[in-house]
């Protein structure tokens, strides 16, 4: 870990040299506004968000199947229920200082507690050049591990991510510093695919490396061993279209909570197990067909029934989809269907709960505004999960969700 802090601070050190000459000059610039005039911090500061209502009992024939990482409001008990309610603070305060707050007031710890305000990111960017083309990220952010992962739910046509690779990172963030190069032109596509309802997932670097807890988001650091991660991705054009291929992985000690432990369950003494993985991804951005793939292997800690412990055991597991743009004059329709595999642990939840997962979905996005959407989903699903206290847990069954999304925007 010494090593990988010291890389950190000599390529800051020697990409900062290398455009020192033109950070000095821009140091004493500040933004100017549209008569001239110097440009206050607080006239780049903006608010956006969006909120995501859901109802999942329609056609349902198991209430005992659900997903604690995925929708709280699976199966018996749940009904209409708010899953995200999110405004976002944020701004470009200098031409190489920005920063981005996220809270939800709808988060929701257990399936019987809805609705308690929870940060979700908290960061800046810290550009090291005149384009920001290399820039640090400090706080809490999403770690650069999957595609899907990065790219925001209110993009995302699946009502949830894939088990496979979300279960890597809980809520995809977490508190530590990354490092992201974009060169300018890229900057602008990444934007671009989001602006253009290309299903984007935002600038997360065409390279990217960095540190963090390790713990997932708003979780105390347990043993001062942070995790490490790295990401390649590249962008090009494929005839009218947009290809995206990219290979990640990162590697660190995960702590078991106490507090996720059964009584009786057998561990190791300090609680710390392996947790490592890499993954590829493949996306087709929708012009108008669309394609998406991801996949990883690694090993991390996962209830072993047999021997009713948790040990480090092997993982895999991904996803592909794919996805149809139709246009009607202001109108847009996105038929998708999306098959995922899984199996692993969820180092997250109780007893590093072991899974078996085989689920497929038909759905469709309609947008007759761009402000708001309307998802349909129905899904044919096969889980096993199992823990200490919940063993030869295996759930069928079939259920339609719906959405209803509203966008803040600009």
């Amino acid at each position: 870990m010494k090593k990988t802090c010291i890389l950190i601070i000599a390529l800051a050190l020697g990409i900062s040299g290398f455009s020192q000459s033109t950070t000095e000059k821009q140091s004493s610039e500040k933004p100017a506004s549209a008569n001239g005039a110097e440009k206050k911090w607080y006239e780049s500061f903006s608010i956006r968000g969006y909120s995501q209502i859901r109802y999942n009992r329609l056609l349902e024939t198991n209430g005992n199947l659900g997903c604690e990482q995925c929708d709280k409001s699976w199966g018996k008990d749940g009904g209409f229920f708010i899953r995200r309610m999110r405004i976002i603070f944020y701004g470009q305060i200098s031409k190489q200082v920005y920063f981005y707050v996220q809270p939800d007031f709808a988060s929701s710890p257990a399936s019987d507690k809805l609705h308690f305000t929870q940060l979700r990111d908290a960061y800046i960017d810290v550009g090291l050049d005149k384009d920001n083309a290399y820039r640090f990220r400090i706080g809490q952010s999403k770690v650069p591990f999957g595609f899907e992962n990065m790219q925001s739910s209110q993009n995302r046509l699946s009502l949830d991510r894939n088990d496979a690779l979300n279960s890597a990172v809980s809520n995809e963030r977490d508190l530590g510093v990354f490092f992201y190069w974009t060169p300018k032109k890229y900057r602008s596509l990444f934007s671009d695919l989001v602006r253009q309802g290309l299903k984007g997932s935002g600038d997360y670097g065409i390279f990217g490396f960095g540190a963090y807890n390790g713990q997932t988001a708003n979780n105390l650091e347990l043993n001062n061993e942070p995790h490490v991660v790295a990401r390649l991705t590249f962008p090009f054009q494929f005839r009218n279209q947009i290809l995206e291929a990219g290979i990640q992985a990162y590697k660190g000690k995960f702590v078991i909570p106490k507090a996720n432990l059964s009584t009786g369950v057998k561990t190791l003494k300090d609680l710390n197990y392996t947790d490592e993985r890499v993954a590829s991804s493949v996306i087709l951005y929708p012009k108008p067909f669309g394609f998406q793939a991801e996949y990883n292997i690694g090993n991390g800690p996962e209830f072993n029934k047999a021997t009713d412990s948790i040990e480090v055991q092997s993982l895999q597991g991904g996803y592909v989809g794919i996805s149809y743009q139709i246009k009607n004059k202001h109108q847009l329709y996105i038929p998708f269907t999306r098959y995922q595999y899984y199996d692993g642990g969820k180092k997250h939840e109780k007893d590093a709960r072991s899974y078996e997962v085989s689920e497929v979905e038909f759905g469709v996005e309609w947008q007759p505004v761009k402000q708001f959407e309307l998802v349909a989903m129905y899904v044919i699903s096969r889980r096993r999960y199992e823990d200490f206290a919940k063993q030869d847990n295996l759930q069928k069954g079939n259920l339609l969700r719906l959405q209803a999304q509203v966008k803040l925007r600009k």
